[in-house]
């Protein structure tokens, strides 16, 4: 048995630059790995997915991105995933086991990584990088290590609705502006994200974040000294503070 540590992503920054003909979005973002993960216990002689989830709502079948990532590296072996991450949290659940998968079968290029999602590249990099194109496109940088304050609703957004309703105000005329240019359409596919970060903005400052297309927010410090995780009722139910740090690749 091998034991993988699958860690988040969280999107420091997200730039939409433009719309491929294909309908892909390219991108300019910073990402980052965090001290938050799923882990994946690998019996490289049996063949099983299993999936151990708190939610219950993670498929463990073939659609599932690391039987999708084990077929794409031509091999066979039972996993089980213990899950943490939380699925729609904009943090790379399924994408950060499949890059963990990856990287046990020794890497693909960014462009086979990318045939399993966009994030997947960066979820088999980790550490620190810039991510262009459709999130193929990797600068490495430099490690900084980073206190992060992660702020789970209990909701999700939908990332592909998120993305059509981008477009949908661009084509209106409206200009993407600040750190997350995903914000303002998170909140039209699902209005309770723009009244609990208007809240968790109104709480702790207005350096708090979405990641990505949300649901997860994060302060880029630890608001509580010497807590690792705590929950609190915001406008729409609980919300989950964890405390982590950045990693290295």
């Amino acid at each position: 048995m091998i034991g993988l540590r699958a860690p988040a992503k969280l999107t420091w920054y997200l730039e939409i630059t433009g719309r491929r003909d294909d309908g892909y979005h390219e991108l300019r973002a910073e990402m980052v790995t965090l001290d938050f993960y799923d882990i994946l216990v690998v019996d490289e002689q049996a063949d099983y997915l299993r999936v151990l989830a708190p939610e219950g709502d993670v498929p463990s079948d073939d659609t599932n991105l690391v039987a999708r990532a084990l077929r794409l590296v031509g091999r066979r072996a039972g996993v089980t995933i213990e899950k943490t991450i939380p699925s729609g949290g904009g943090l790379g659940g399924g994408s950060a086991d499949a890059g963990a998968i990856l990287r046990w079968a020794g890497g693909v290029s960014p462009e086979r990584a990318l045939r399993l999602g966009s994030d997947v590249p960066f979820c088999q990099l980790g550490g620190r990088a810039l991510v262009e194109g459709v999130g193929e496109r990797l600068t490495p940088l430099a490690f900084e290590a980073r206190n992060v304050t992660l702020m789970l609703p209990a909701f999700g957004v939908d990332t592909a609705r998120c993305y059509r309703a981008f477009d949908e105000l661009r084509d209106g005329g409206w200009v993407p502006r600040g750190a997350n240019h995903l914000e303002a359409a998170a909140g039209l596919v699902e209005p309770r994200m723009t009244r609990t970060l208007a809240w968790a903005r109104g709480e702790f400052g207005a350096q708090v974040r979405l990641a990505g297309s949300g649901s997860t927010m994060f302060a880029p410090d630890h608001l509580r000294s010497g807590a690792g995780h705590w929950d609190a009722e915001g406008p729409e139910g609980l919300v989950r503070f964890i405390q982590t740090t950045t990693t290295p690749a």
